[in-house]
């Protein structure tokens, strides 16, 4: 049996390695960041996606003021609370829909209204487009209206207009198997909303 010298030996080795550590360093893809086709892939699931809770911040600026208020929210196909506090929401409030009947309770009392954004308004001074924001907090135009949507480079949605507002998608998260908005910023006219989404927890099913 001929063997090699140990010089070669030695040479042979480390040539052995360095191919091995090549194809060790070469994934398919980087784990936890967004690659091209994923929102093509997941689209029709987030449509799908009727049940979750986000908790977050939201910032309101007009030329007049900047402040903010802390959110709870919980959505169901047929009922959605939203928890509001801090600042911007004097204290604790807590908005509730069911079925095209919309409360909201203050410490002053329980009070209702035909749609989210008139009690809002009469009660906090300030209002959100709440049954569109449902959708556009999960990446997606309200359905039935018109609306223009523009996509980044990976397909993600990237700028929406629709019903006088703009939004822009600024930031995403992986939960689960979706990718789903961190932070959008939202404006009309001199209005502008920043949204922080802290954290998600959808009601995946993935059957």
């Amino acid at each position: 049996m001929t063997l090699f010298p140990p010089v070669q030996r030695l040479l042979l080795l480390t040539f052995a390695l360095t191919l091995l550590a090549g194809c060790a360093g070469r994934p398919a893809a980087p784990d936890g960041e967004r690659q091209p086709g994923d929102w093509e892939a997941q689209q029709a699931r987030v449509e799908a996606l009727d049940t979750w809770t986000l908790i977050g911040k939201a910032g309101l600026r007009t030329p007049e003021e900047s402040t903010s208020a802390n959110l709870d929210w919980s959505q169901h196909p047929h009922y959605y609370r939203l928890l509001i506090s801090g600042p911007f929401g004097s204290g604790r409030n807590t908005l509730e829909g069911r079925e095209g009947r919309f409360s909201m309770t203050t410490s002053e009392g329980r009070f209702e209204a035909e749609t989210p954004q008139a009690l809002m308004e009469e009660r906090l001074g300030w209002s959100l487009p709440v049954e569109s924001l449902s959708e556009w907090v999960r990446g997606l135009p309200a359905a039935e209206r018109p609306h223009q949507l523009e996509t980044d480079a990976l397909g993600f949605p990237r700028h929406l207009q629709q019903d006088g507002w703009t939004i822009d998608y600024r930031d995403w998260t992986q939960v689960e198997t979706l990718w789903l908005p961190r932070r959008l910023v939202m404006t009309y006219d001199e209005l502008r909303v920043t949204l922080v989404i802290n954290e998600w927890r959808p009601d995946i099913d993935d059957d």
